[in-house]
């Protein structure tokens, strides 16, 4: 099993009181917030439009690192979360679009729209299509104190 959450630095500003987000898996990507709270909600945001960039430049996306000292862990939103699924055992099994497209009785276009961050693709789609690549889709519902143990 896959947990699908980065680690990101949270960093209070000395100045304005501010929290920083950094995420060392994701260089050029950082955000921050009024408090935590609004810290941990907008690094969320932003890890998705990060991952959602890299897919639609087709740019590496890497696995998530090890946590460091003092660094949390930030979830994947879950409108990406299938979709960067579906890109990984993709890139995993060296199967293309047009490889997976035949595997599933689709056109190539249906397979591109499943990966396009922008395009709603039906949950169903993508569970079949991670299915038909061997992969089980397995949603966890984890209560505050287990997250906290988690980060």
């Amino acid at each position: 099993m896959f947990a699908f959450s980065y680690p990101a630095t949270f960093r209070k500003g000395r100045d304005n009181g501010r929290v920083f987000v950094t995420f060392s898996d994701f260089p050029r990507s950082a955000t921050d917030g009024a408090d935590m709270a609004e810290a941990a909600e907008q690094a969320a945001d932003c890890l998705g439009s990060a991952i959602a960039f890299a897919l639609v430049y087709r740019e590496e996306i890497p696995r998530p690192s090890t946590p460091g000292r003092g660094q949390r862990m930030v979830p994947v939103p879950l409108w990406i979360a299938p979709k960067l699924a579906l890109h990984w055992r993709m890139r995993d099994l060296g199967i293309n679009n047009s490889d997976l497209a035949r595997k599933l009785g689709v056109t190539e276009a249906v397979v591109r729209r499943m990966l396009d961050p922008d395009h709603a693709t039906k949950t169903a789609k993508l569970e079949t299509a991670l299915q038909a690549l061997g992969q089980k889709v397995v949603m966890l519902a984890l209560s505050a104190v287990n997250r906290r143990r988690l980060s």
